[in-house]
């Protein structure tokens, strides 16, 4: 799968910059800017060229035939979000019951403009003790990949200012639905 993806990678004019540190066991990519569908395209393409057997969350629903297959294939986890499910405890539950598990997440949340980042990566982190890969998508330059790790402190609002300082020069495939939660930046 490492071949193809590089192949349709540099097919499309896209390039990968950095690297996955291999002694790195458990971690959470996570991706922004998250604006398109196709950003799970070249993010997923990214990954699997870095050799990275990465797991995605999607809510339940979308586990219907034929597509439920094919999402499990690609690393999907079904994720109930109803209310009394608290969906923090079972991701950290995931990792601390593997040896090896990693997890990308778009801390956006949703492909429109949003106010507000989630912060359930943030806390899964936390939780599971579990270091943050900074990852990107630059549609403007047409490259990606995991930027830096990033071992979050605890201190969620100097934290939060740090990964999304990483952010603030990457251009979104759409550009006005990418928001860097400007309420944290002072």
């Amino acid at each position: 799968m490492k071949q193809i993806a590089k192949f349709i990678l540099w097919a499309s004019g896209w390039k990968l910059v950095g690297k996955r540190e291999p002694q790195m066991k458990k971690c959470i990519f996570i991706q922004a800017p998250h604006t398109s569908m196709s950003d799970f395209l070249w993010g997923r393409l990214g990954l699997w060229q870095l050799g990275v057997n990465v797991k995605f969350l999607i809510k339940k629903e979308m586990f219907f035939f034929p597509f439920g297959s094919i999402l499990k294939a690609l690393g999907g986890i079904p994720i109930d979000r109803s209310s009394g499910n608290n969906v923090v405890e079972q991701i950290v539950h995931q990792f601390n019951s593997r040896e090896d598990f990693s997890l990308v997440i778009t801390p956006e949340g949703t492909r429109k403009y949003t106010e507000r980042w989630k912060k359930g990566f943030y806390h899964i982190a936390i939780k599971a003790n579990v270091p943050i890969y900074i990852s990107y998508l630059d549609y403007e330059k047409k490259e990606g990949g995991p930027g830096r790790i990033f071992h979050p402190t605890g201190d969620f609002e100097k934290d939060f200012a740090e990964i999304q300082e990483f952010y603030k020069d990457k251009v979104a495939k759409y550009p006005e639905n990418f928001n860097l939660s400007k309420q944290y930046h002072k």
